[in-house]
């Protein structure tokens, strides 16, 4: 198995990349091959000022100078920087005349531009038949664990998109994860079937039409306890949901510090709660996570946050790891040709690359 690491992506690359690749293949050993794509002169930088060594190391180093932002564009992955550590990462997902660089890979990671990352992997990478957008699905921190799509690649929706993520999310859920039937829900400002704006009111249609295990619509504050195990809405609501999800987290943890050392009595009730408040804290943790997989595509991508640090790249590895060894794509593909869909294939417009 060969994983594909963008070196440059993120807001603490190539640092964190390294330490994190190096962190994977420690854990992996032999049964792994990484390979870095970056600026082969700071990855070895980096890895010197840490103290590891890459030669030896079992890890590989494709070089490019080249490097998207953050704050790049993301057509620039198309175009001036289609030869970037990100763009030659997604392309060495590929056979044939788009990948020339010696090797083909079996998954991708990147902590880079999520933008970037999705319009690359449209282009170069592709999506699975049928699918007309690809989108982030990330597991939220909660108890068992929900699946949240999209959260962030696709601003804008269509309804049909909305069911296929469903579709997706719900085998990725049973593949990866284990849950035998999963339950689909639609985020709603009402569980009413006529709540919402008419891409919801259409939306809702089409799952409750659909094979899918779906149980309705869901509001935002009912995500917490576990009413479904997908979860679909538009990116620009996924990311709002994510982003004040992980705001929350911090401020109550924050909260309960300063209960704690609010006395001594306090004090010794935290002595007795420790383990379970630092267990708690751990779920919240985006770097327990690692990355969230770009669901639709042919090959498995994961999405690691701008602001991992090695461990955070370290469990997306892992992660991406998992994907290939369930086959997670090669069930979603099977499951798109086996299952009836309102969709039409796939449009090979620009729109639908976006």
């Amino acid at each position: 198995m060969r994983i594909i690491v963008d070196a440059m992506g993120g807001d603490n690359a190539p640092g964190a990349v390294v330490e994190g690749v190096f962190a994977a293949k420690e854990r992996l050993g032999a049964e792994v091959e990484l390979l870095l794509v970056g600026d082969e002169a700071k990855i070895r930088s980096e890895a010197e000022a840490r103290g590891l060594s890459i030669d030896g190391a079992g890890i590989g180093i494709v070089h490019t100078d080249s490097a998207i932002s953050m704050e790049d564009p993301p057509l620039l992955i198309s175009k001036s920087k289609k030869e970037c550590s990100m763009a030659i990462g997604l392309k060495m997902l590929t056979e044939g005349k788009r990948n020339v660089y010696g090797a083909v890979g079996d998954a991708f990671v990147s902590a880079g531009s999520t933008g970037a990352l999705h319009m690359g992997s449209s282009l170069f990478v592709g999506r699975l038949p049928g699918v007309r957008r690809s989108g982030i699905a990330v597991l939220m921190p909660f108890d068992p664990p929900l699946l949240l799509m999209d959260s962030g690649a696709n601003p804008t929706a269509k309804p049909e998109y909305l069911y296929q993520w469903a579709t997706l999310g719900s085998v990725y859920m049973k593949s990866v994860m284990g849950v035998e039937n999963p339950r689909v829900g639609l985020i709603n400002n009402g569980t009413e079937e006529c709540k919402g704006n008419d891409m919801s009111v259409e939306a809702h249609k089409l799952l409750s039409d659909s094979p899918l295990n779906f149980i309705g619509n869901v509001e935002a504050k009912e995500i917490p306890f576990g009413p479904c195990d997908v979860i679909v809405c538009d990116g620009f609501t996924g990311n709002v949901i994510l982003k004040l999800t992980e705001g929350m987290g911090k401020f109550m943890f924050g909260k309960l510090k300063e209960v704690f050392s609010s006395g001594a009595l306090a004090g010794l009730s935290y002595l007795m709660i420790k383990s379970k408040l630092r267990g708690l804290k751990k779920s919240f943790d985006a770097s327990e996570h690692g990355g969230a997989p770009l669901l639709g595509l042919d090959r498995p991508v994961i999405k690691a946050h701008g602001s991992s640090d090695g461990k955070a790249i370290c469990n997306a590895i892992l992660q991406a790891k998992k994907c290939v060894e369930l086959d997670a794509i090669g069930k979603m593909k099977a499951e798109l040709e086996n299952a009836p869909t309102p969709l039409p294939s796939a449009s090979a417009s620009t729109e639908e690359n976006g």
